[in-house]
């Protein structure tokens, strides 16, 4: 059993025959994702390592049957692609783009959330399914196959822990990076509620950072979870005021600092690690201690 993907999903590929989508088309079918069509307006007929490319995501959905679709459309033009994705019946969208205008992302927030589908992202660094399935861009060989879920809002700092995990002998289930933008399709909350019903993962690891209170939201969430948490908070010496990195990464009004979420999450019995491989120590710990 697997969250979001497994290796039962099908996908189309939005923005395959550019250069991101051709390189990372390339990866997942590798890594054994059943990516069974690509969507470039003008290029249908084409291929793209062996995938048919179509004009519209409705004809690849007619002809394919696919249930996924990861985009790589530029900003300008993906939140069309994510309202595509939805209106050709596409219920897993997974959204790479980055810079993506704050109020196409409303619009596409409310769309995604009357139709029933789940919107990872945008900015973000997609969803592995570790020895299953792969819709992202995260790097495959760092990953070893487990019961350790990881939801984040920083890419770099899920491939980081997620190695060091690796390199502990501590394998993962699933992993989410939910992205890194203000407003998002799925939320902490959202996934944890995912794991704790998931029978392939034990303990759940959080990365969090500054901006928001996303956080803060999880940390009610997992008073009630009977799954271990452990977590990670970027961003503690960040000044107030100033982005750092996400869209979403900034404090304001006395909100959404590394010392409030890190408290939040610790007064609900969640263990906060100071580094990466300290949040590792942890995970490892605990399972030894079974």
């Amino acid at each position: 059993m697997a969250i979001i993907i497994d290796e039962k999903t099908t996908a189309i590929v939005q923005g395959i025959t550019g250069s991101q989508g051709r390189f990372h088309t390339q990866r997942m079918l590798a890594y054994g994702t059943r990516i069974v069509a690509g969507v470039t307006p003008g290029k249908g007929g084409s291929e793209v390592f062996g995938v048919p490319v179509f004009d519209r995501v409705k004809e690849a959905v007619d002809e394919t049957g696919a249930d996924a679709s990861i985009i790589f459309v530029p900003a300008p033009f993906a939140g069309d692609a994510i309202a595509e994705a939805v209106d050709a019946g596409i219920k897993t969208i997974i959204c790479i783009t980055e810079g993506i205008p704050v109020h196409d992302e409303l619009k596409i927030y409310r769309k995604v959330k009357e139709r029933d589908a789940i919107l990872i992202g945008p900015n973000c660094p997609g969803v592995m399914s570790v020895g299953k399935s792969h819709l992202g861009i995260m790097p495959p060989h760092i990953f070893m196959e487990g019961d350790v879920g990881i939801v984040s809002r920083s890419g770099t700092l899920t491939y980081q822990i997620a190695h060091n995990l690796t390199k502990l002998g501590v394998g993962q289930s699933t992993v989410v990076g939910i992205g890194g933008d203000r407003i998002i399709g799925t939320s902490f909350t959202e996934i944890l509620k995912m794991f704790e019903e998931d029978e392939q993962t034990e303990i759940v690891v959080l990365i969090g950072e500054i901006g928001g209170t996303d956080e803060e939201d999880a940390a009610k969430f997992i008073e009630g979870m009977e799954k271990p948490v452990v977590a990670y908070i970027a961003g503690i010496t960040a000044p107030p005021g100033k982005r750092m990195g996400h869209a979403g990464a900034i404090i304001e009004g006395g909100k959404g600092s590394a010392e409030s979420k890190i408290k939040a999450l610790r007064e609900v019995g969640v263990e906060v690690g100071k580094t990466p491989m300290e949040v590792a120590e942890i995970v490892k710990r605990m399972k030894s201690r079974g």
